[in-house]
């Protein structure tokens, strides 16, 4: 790695990481220039590195989402860049992050599955929700009569929740109940990404990831009627080919 870094391109590659709205990849930063004066990868790279050196005494981060990288309020400095926002964070149900955490971590998955680990059925409308979201998709169907959709996430997913991948989510061993990976999923969406200059946030529609709840509700407390849950702990088993599960008449939400 050269020891002198391109000070031009590392401004450009600043500016359109403060713009971007959203985690730029390497060759989305290569198309900012024309094509008989694009740097190479291990220029951008060299950038990158340097950009992320002079983070390191500073209240903003360069982070990788996925095989992007945006620049980001650190963890530590959140709670205070969040009162300056008109927008209230968005909160979610319970059963919406419990089925989100068993997708994560059991993909690929299907709804039967789902609420075979959950011990109650699983709303159309939460995994519409989830997939209007864009943190999952169905990714194919299991062989098994009926062909039911498995679902997987999506790189949306790590962008939101501000992992690099999958490999981020703490280990399965570390939580022992659903309700917990769900409490970890929701703190992660605290995580402030700089604003844009025009769409002061993570570049996304402020009411995009909303979903509706009583405004009365205190958080602990979000649609804690809509689906209920057995009184002892779940827990999930290692990822594995998971059998076809057997239809019944699901208790609905």
């Amino acid at each position: 790695m050269s020891n002198k870094v391109n000070k031009e391109l590392k401004n450009i590659v600043e500016a359109a990481l403060l713009v971007a709205g959203q985690p730029l990849t390497v060759e989305r930063m290569l198309a900012m220039f024309p094509a008989d004066s694009q740097p190479t990868k291990e220029e951008l790279r060299e950038v990158l590195k340097s950009i992320d050196d002079d983070c390191a005494e500073r209240g903003v981060e360069l982070k990788q989402i996925g095989k992007g990288w945006r620049i980001q309020t650190k963890q530590k400095y959140a709670e205070f860049v969040a009162k300056l926002l008109e927008e209230r964070p968005p909160r979610y149900s319970r059963a919406l992050l419990e089925t989100l955490a068993i997708i994560a971590y059991r993909q690929p998955v299907t709804r039967g599955e789902i609420e075979d680990i959950r011990g109650v059925a699983v709303s159309t409308e939460t995994i519409r929700t989830l997939v209007e979201r864009g943190w999952i998709k169905q990714v194919g169907v299991r062989e098994v009569p009926g062909r039911p959709a498995l679902y997987g996430t999506t790189p949306a997913f790590l962008e939101h929740f501000n992992l690099t991948s999958l490999s981020d989510m703490p280990p399965l061993a570390e939580l022992r109940s659903i309700e917990e990976i769900g409490a970890e999923l929701d703190q992660r969406m605290n995580q402030v990404v700089m604003p844009t200059t025009e769409q002061g946030g993570n570049g996304a529609d402020p009411n995009a990831d909303q979903v509706e709840t009583t405004p009365a509700q205190a958080p602990a407390e979000i649609d804690a009627a809509s689906e209920e849950m057995p009184s002892a702990e779940i827990e999930i088993r290692e990822p594995e080919v998971a059998p076809a599960v057997e239809a019944k008449p699901p208790e609905r939400d």
